[in-house]
């Protein structure tokens, strides 16, 4: 109420009541407790309806057949795919008994056949047991691998390796894998500031800390791209990253669609400094600007989706647009709370964020949420296919995991959704005008004490909103993480998929397959000094058993050892050692005088020697069956 002093001048007071400003939303628990019934309802649905599909591909057959002998030598080796692949330098190896290469020529596509890759064969070759390793690209633009044994005339003595080569060098799968997450995290600061300045408050466009949150979301994302062109062609074809500047390697990269798509992102990242550059980020919003802005962030996000799981499979056109959705919403969420903390901490004091920005961008990053729940649940579906990839594939265990950081994300938005009420609820004082003998003041209010919820009150929430968008962000880091994960895993579907193909026939036997890793300290013997030993036992279960070992080098290649040695303990029942008997079949370690008495969990010791003086002593449990 405004009454006047006795000199005429009007004295105005805090209101006592508190206000509501139209454009400001007081969220409350039911849109959070509604999207989580939304996506438990979805996931219901489509997991109990799943039908089969896949994204990476999966070895169908070969030719000649895994396990057949023949009597002559084959004129080349074919392998062919459910899908198309892309082939690299080294996708098709194939070493003759005495481990050494086979082949006479470079890997091609088989009379033209994208889903198919051949290798031609040396001619003379000698009767034994061959070994095919296979490592293609899929459509999907991940690297899968394989391999299988066939024979010529007979058998070697030992029985035949029937496992996939070692995975992609540690120093090169890193600095890969570390460069897709920067570059989500790059991704998600440009369209997320971009996009809070647009709609939630057009001010921060003026604050220094924000620009600078802006040029590091650019510079992160440029390099992380430039990164994984230079890495994309070692990853593919599991070299070490002594390779980046390889010519061959580099143009595969360039002819495949994962290295189109980045050389794609590069130069809208170019387009997008340049304007940038010359308007600002904030400036001049107007609606060519806007729709400019609109078709840049869509032909980012295609650079992913044309390039990762969406792009093959199961209803591609659903999925690319979920996807797209997806990658979309992430951005709009994770950015926009980095620059709304941003804001709480660095706005200036005198013109601090408002509460209506706030409200505006808790009515974003809602939207935003529901479209990833939407969105989440359908990729899920379409990844596993069924419950059991959920619980019994890797892809079903980081999925997982992430869905209960999601809901640890959930809860803490709630929270920030109370606080923002709390802000938006604080009443804005009106100016009080002072005149000389103000003390009448007082008089007018009957001596009541004054209003509260002033300055104060508004305080206290914002740093009560700053703590929350803080954990937000926090638990949203460990999400972006989770996801740059499940893009680099081999989806449920397939994971089953090849599981089925390599399921054993009924009455024939089984087998049981380690990787052991050993690292005899030495940094002088370069790839010899650490590795793996892949070790196969068939049947792997109580009774004789048939061994195979295999080592191979830092470097993924197969390397000769001078001495293996293999035992089985089994220190629960007191059994043991029992030596395997292994001896050097030239090129691998075999024997069939092995016999596992009992079932249980045995553990493995195995000795590598590499030279004269290196050796070193690791063990590995392993499940025997009854």
């Amino acid at each position: 109420m405004n009454r006047e002093s006795s000199s005429g001048v009007p004295l105005t007071h805090p209101r006592p009541v508190r206000w509501r400003d139209p454009g400001i939303h007081r969220p409350g628990r039911s849109p959070l407790v509604a999207l989580l019934l939304l996506g438990t309802a979805l996931a219901l649905t489509l997991l109990a309806g799943a039908t089969p599909a896949t994204a990476h591909a999966v070895f169908k057959s070969s030719d000649p057949r895994e396990g057949s002998v023949l009597k002559t030598p084959p004129r080349h080796i074919t392998v062919t795919f459910d899908e198309a692949v892309a082939l690299v330098e080294n996708s098709l190896r194939v070493l003759d008994p005495d481990n050494r290469p086979a082949t006479a020529g470079d890997p091609e596509h088989a009379d033209g056949h994208a889903e198919t890759a051949r290798v031609p064969l040396a001619s003379g070759l000698g009767q034994g047991t061959y070994t095919v390793s296979w490592r293609v690209v899929s459509a999907d633009g991940h690297p899968v691998t394989g391999a299988f044994t066939f024979a010529v005339g007979k058998r070697s003595s030992a029985g035949a390796v029937v496992a996939g080569p070692p995975s992609v060098p540690r120093a090169t799968s890193l600095p890969y894998d570390t460069a897709r997450y920067v570059a989500y995290t790059g991704l998600a600061l440009l369209i997320g500031i971009a996009v809070f300045v647009a709609t939630c408050w057009p001010a921060a466009a003026t604050l220094r800390a924000v620009l600078r949150l802006f040029a590091v979301g650019w510079w992160v994302l440029t390099l992380s791209t430039l990164a994984s062109v230079l890495l994309r062609g070692p990853y593919d074809g599991g070299e070490g990253p002594g390779a980046v500047l390889d010519p061959q390697l580099l143009r595969g990269t360039v002819d495949s669609r994962p290295g189109t798509a980045l050389l794609a992102r590069l130069g809208l990242l170019i387009v997008l400094a340049v304007l940038v550059r010359g308007r600002g980020v904030g400036a001049g919003v107007g609606g060519r600007v806007r729709v400019v802005g609109v078709l840049l962030v869509l032909a980012l996000a295609a650079t992913w989706v044309v390039a990762e799981h969406a792009a093959v499979g199961v209803q591609v056109a659903v999925a690319v647009t979920s996807t797209a959705l997806h990658l979309l919403a992430m951005a709009v969420w994770l950015g926009g709370l980095a620059a709304l903390l941003t804001a709480l901490y660095r706005a200036p004091a005198e013109a601090p964020l408002p509460p209506a920005a706030v409200a505006r961008f808790s009515r974003l990053a809602f939207g935003a949420v529901a479209v990833l729940v939407v969105t989440g649940v359908y990729q899920s579906w379409r990844g596993l296919g069924s419950w059991d990839a959920l619980l019994h594939t890797e892809y079903g265990r980081i999925l997982s995991f992430k869905v209960w950081t999601v809901l640890v994300v959930l809860t803490v938005a709630a929270r920030s959704r109370r606080w923002t009420g709390r802000l938006a609820a604080v009443p804005e004082p009106d100016a009080v005008l002072v005149t000389v003998g103000g003390g009448e003041t007082d008089a007018l209010n009957g001596g009541a004490a004054p209003a509260t919820g002033g300055p104060g009150e508004a305080e206290g929430s914002r740093r009560g909103l700053r703590r929350c968008v803080l954990a937000e962000v926090v638990v949203g880091v460990v999400v972006l993480a989770l996801t740059t994960m499940l893009t680099g895993t081999e989806p449920g579907r397939a994971a089953e998929e090849n599981a089925a193909l390599r399921a054993p026939v009924p009455g024939q036997p089984t087998q049981s397959l380690t990787l052991v890793p050993f690292d005899t300290g030495s940094r002088t013997l370069g790839p010899l000094g650490s590795g793996k030993v892949q070790i196969v036992l068939e049947p792997g279960r109580v009774g004789r058993n048939a061994v195979q070992a295999v080592v191979y080098g830092a470097d993924g290649g197969l390397v000769p050892v001078p001495e293996l040695r293999l035992t089985f303990i089994l220190a629960r029942q007191g059994v043991g050692p029992l030596d395997a008997g292994l001896v050097d079949e030239r090129g691998y370690w075999g024997g069939d005088t092995l016999t596992l008495p009992t079932e249980g969990t045995w553990t493995m010791r195995v000795t590598v020697r590499v030279s004269d003086i290196d050796q070193v002593t690791v063990e590995q449990p392993v499940q025997i069956g009854p």
